[in-house]
C-alpha cells in the first residue's frame, strides 16, 4: 500500500516538474524578447530596424525559426539578440496558435521580392487644357414637372346580394302573415357614404327582399311571400367629438306585394299597407371595437316623429289606426343600431335594433343574420328576428311578442 503511494505522488511530481519547466522556459523566453527590444529601442538609431518586420507582418512561418530551435549547433544562435528574440516569439506562436499563421516562407519566395530598379518615387504629368476662373457647379438640366390634381373621393359605393333557399319558422300570430315552409328568398343591399373629410357624413342604404314560397296545402295561392322588405335609412351628421355625432336620421320602409297565409283569402299586408316614415333627431355614435372586428353605428334620437300609412282601409285598425284612417303620427323618442361583427374569417354576425315609443304604445324590432361564408359565392344564414308591437291584436299565447325564424343555403355577391 505504501509503495503503492510512494509510486502516485512520483508520478504526479514528475508531471508538475515538467510542467513548471515548460512555464518557466516561455516566461524566460518572453523576457528575453521584452529586454531584447527595449534595449534595442533604447540606442540612437534614426532609421528603421528591419529586424522588427516579422514581428508586425502577416503571420508566415519562416524556416530559420524551426533550424535554429531543433539545430544541435545553429551558427547563427546567440550572434544577435534582437533576432533571437525574434525567433522564440514566432516559435511560441507556432507552438501554442498554428491557426494564426496566414502563410509560409516558400509561398512568399514563389511571390517575388522587392523592386529594387525603382528608386524614385513616380510622378504622373497632368497637362492643364484651359483654367478655371471660377468654380464650376455641375446643375442639371431644368425638366418640365407635371402637377396631378386629383379630385378627392367623397363617396364611397357597395353593396352585395343573394340569392338561396332556406327552411322558414313564422309564428302563427306574424303581423305580415307567412307560414312555416320550404321556400326561397333573394336581397340587394345597396349602400352611399359621403365623408368630405371635414366634419359632414351622410349615409345612405337601401335594403330589399323577397321570398315566395309553395305548399301543397294551400289550395287558394299558388305562391306566397315570406319575406318582403323595402326599406331606405338615410342618416345626416355633423362631428361632435371623435366618435359623436349630431345627426338627424330618416327610415322609411314598406313591402313589393301582398302578405298572405295558407288557405286564408284575407289579405295582412300589401304595398303601402302598411308605411312606416321615422325622423328622429340626436346623435350618432360610431361604434370601433375588437381590433375594428365590431364595427357600427348607435343612434339616440330623444326627439323622434313616426308617420304611419295605411292604403287599406280594412287594414287600418291592425296597425294601430282608427276605423276609417290612412294615417297615424306619433311624437316620442327612438333608438336604432346597426352593427357588424366579424367573429373569424368564417363567421360573419349582422344586428339591426330598432325600438320606438310614443310613451302611450312600443315598437321593438331585432334583426339578427349569421352568415357562415363556405366559400367565395357560396353562403349560409341563419335569421332570427324577435318582434314586439303593441299597438297589434293581442295573441293568446305570444301576447304582443311574434317570432321570425329563418335557415338558408346559397349563392353571394359582395361589390
Amino acid at each position: 500500500m505504501v509503495a503503492a503511494n510512494y509510486s502516485l505522488f512520483t508520478f504526479y511530481f514528475s508531471l508538475f516538474y515538467v510542467s513548471l519547466h515548460l512555464v518557466m522556459r516561455k516566461l524566460a523566453l518572453f523576457f528575453a524578447a521584452v529586454l531584447a527590444l527595449s534595449a534595442s529601442a533604447a540606442q540612437e538609431n534614426d532609421g528603421y530596424d528591419g529586424r522588427y518586420y516579422r514581428l508586425f507582418a502577416p503571420l508566415t512561418f519562416y524556416h530559420n525559426v524551426a533550424d535554429k530551435s531543433l539545430a544541435l549547433n545553429s551558427e547563427s544562435a546567440g550572434k544577435d539578440q534582437v533576432a533571437d528574440a525574434v525567433d522564440a516569439a514566432l516559435l511560441n506562436v507556432y507552438l501554442n496558435r498554428p491557426d494564426l499563421v496566414e502563410s509560409n516562407e516558400s509561398e512568399l519566395q514563389e511571390t517575388g521580392g522587392i523592386r529594387e530598379d525603382v528608386d524614385q518615387p513616380i510622378e504622373q504629368k497632368v497637362e492643364y487644357v484651359e483654367r478655371a476662373e471660377a468654380p464650376v457647379i455641375d446643375t442639371p438640366d431644368d425638366a418640365p414637372v407635371g402637377v396631378v390634381v386629383e379630385k378627392p373621393k367623397f363617396w364611397t359605393k357597395k353593396g352585395d346580394g343573394f340569392l338561396q333557399f332556406m327552411q322558414n319558422y313564422v309564428s302563427g300570430n306574424w303581423y305580415k302573415g307567412g307560414e312555416s315552409n320550404y321556400s326561397a328568398v333573394g336581397a340587394l343591399t345597396l349602400e352611399a357614404n359621403y365623408d368630405n373629410k371635414n366634419k359632414w357624413k351622410w349615409d345612405n342604404k337601401l335594403e330589399m327582399k323577397l321570398g315566395f314560397q309553395r305548399t301543397r296545402t294551400d289550395s287558394l295561392h299558388k305562391f306566397k311571400s315570406n319575406e318582403d322588405l323595402i326599406r331606405l335609412t338615410s342618416k345626416l351628421g355633423l362631428e361632435a367629438t371623435k366618435k359623436w355625432y349630431y345627426t338627424i336620421q330618416l327610415l322609411a320602409y314598406t313591402q313589393f306585394t301582398r302578405g298572405l297565409k295558407a288557405n286564408d283569402p284575407k289579405i295582412y299586408s300589401d304595398f303601402m299597407s302598411p308605411f312606416n316614415l321615422n325622423i328622429g333627431l340626436g346623435m350618432d355614435y360610431k361604434v370601433e371595437a375588437f381590433d375594428k372586428k365590431l364595427t357600427g353605428t348607435v343612434n339616440l334620437s330623444p326627439v323622434a316623429v313616426n308617420y304611419r300609412y295605411v292604403d287599406r282601409l280594412d287594414l287600418g285598425p291592425s296597425y294601430g289606426l282608427k276605423e276609417g284612417k290612412h294615417h297615424l303620427i306619433d311624437v316620442g323618442s327612438q333608438v336604432t343600431a346597426d352593427l357588424e361583427w366579424k367573429l373569424n374569417e368564417v363567421v360573419k354576425w349582422k344586428s339591426r335594433f330598432y325600438a320606438f315609443t310614443s310613451y302611450k304604445r312600443m315598437e321593438i324590432e331585432w334583426e339578427n343574420t349569421f352568415a357562415i361564408q363556405v366559400s367565395k359565392y357560396i353562403s349560409a344564414n341563419i335569421f332570427l328576428y324577435p318582434r314586439f308591437d303593441d299597438a297589434g291584436h293581442r295573441d293568446s299565447d305570444l301576447g304582443y311578442w311574434q317570432f321570425k325564424e329563418y335557415s338558408s343555403i346559397g349563392f353571394n355577391y359582395t361589390f
